[in-house]
């Protein structure tokens, strides 16, 4: 079994073998490219998009720079899907996404992950765990989400946040690291900023 093969199985590998590295390079050029794509190229987005990522739903849109150690190969999008400037994720595993998910700009999404024992990570080694995201979560600016985190839907992850452990479905959850603040529920349906009400009638 291979470096690359290692990696695949969810097993401690060394990322910069041969057998890893030559797969990983394939969509560095590409990735390149995708982010010198002017606004006014949406086709080209999309189709780099539809291409090289494992899913892409309809109506998903990045703004650029995009950042991805794999090119994005590994991210699974659902449909309407929004990504602020510099979405980086560090795809060597799959980060699942659901369908009318929001990223603030600077949000980081990593799979990888090193051994705590000062030998193995003097090796280089690491390995990778998926991320789950569910449907109409909206992560605010600079949040970090770490490998083999689930967020439940509905849910918003608060601007600054580090995410080290599962959050649930239909929460607030903000902090370092980052924790449960409370339930969505009728005050987030009457008021959409501190005390300013929603005018439901004109919308």
């Amino acid at each position: 079994m291979n470096q690359y093969e290692r990696m695949k199985q969810g097993l401690i590998y060394d990322p910069m073998d041969e057998s890893t590295a030559s797969e990983q390079e394939k969509y560095a050029m590409g990735l390149w490219e995708f982010n010198r794509l002017s606004p006014k190229q949406s086709e080209e987005k999309k189709k780099y998009m539809k291409e090289v990522f494992a899913e892409c739903g309809e109506g998903c849109y990045i703004e650029l720079p995009f950042h991805a150690n794999w090119g994005g190969a590994n991210l699974h999008l659902g449909s309407n899907v929004y990504a602020n400037f510099n979405l980086t994720i560090v795809d060597d595993e799959d980060i699942f996404v659901g369908d009318n998910v929001m990223f603030g700009p600077n949000v980081t999404i990593t799979t990888a992950n090193h051994p705590i024992h000062p030998a193995l990570r003097k090796r280089g080694l690491q390995y990778n765990r998926p991320v789950h995201i569910g449907n109409n979560v909206w992560i605010c600016a600079n949040a970090v989400i770490a490998p083999g985190v689930t967020i439940g839907d509905d849910s918003v992850i608060g601007a600054g946040s580090v995410v080290l452990k599962d959050v649930p479905k239909g929460v607030l959850a903000a902090g370092v690291p980052c924790r449960v603040i409370r339930e969505l529920g009728e005050h987030d349906r009457e008021f959409y900023f501190r005390d300013e009400r929603i005018d439901w009638e004109n919308l």
